[in-house]
């Protein structure tokens, strides 16, 4: 696998609180902010140049974020690698014996189709895998 950072995300309690800090004071601009539904998350997304800061916040007490901040404090979340063929690296982590947190794509925030690798293969740091969207029209199921 050859690819580049897409993004770097950090757990907050607040984006409001957090813009303060990454767009205010280190001059960030904000893209977007978007509300990932079925993962319970709000994320924003800072422009770093070629890659991103992302800020996720939690929309719940049941949120996979919430649930991470309670055990683990605001801080790193994620480290997130571009790929062009999600599905393809997938089965060739899982052929090497990856432990895989998601076996198949999921979409993520701005249409991506996503997969995270489990920290217990990697370090204990959460990757995740990104296909931009325009390289990801469909999910592999549809």
């Amino acid at each position: 696998m050859q690819s580049k950072i897409d993004h770097i995300a950090i757990a907050v309690r607040s984006i409001r609180e957090s813009l303060e800090v990454y767009a205010s004071h280190f001059g960030l601009p904000l893209e977007s902010i978007e509300e990932i539904r079925d993962q319970k998350t709000r994320v924003a997304l800072l422009s770093t140049g070629d890659s991103h800061l992302e800020l996720i916040e939690a929309m719940g007490n049941d949120s996979p974020v919430a649930k991470f901040i309670d055990k683990r404090g605001e801080g790193l979340h994620h480290i997130c690698f571009w790929v062009e063929d999600i599905v393809g690296e997938l089965e060739r982590l899982n052929a090497a014996g990856v432990r895989l947190v998601d076996k198949s794509p999921r979409r993520g925030s701005g249409g991506r189709l996503i997969a995270f690798v489990h920290p217990s293969s990697t370090g204990g740091v959460l990757i995740e895998l990104a296909q931009r969207a325009q390289d990801s029209n469909h999910l592999p199921s549809e």
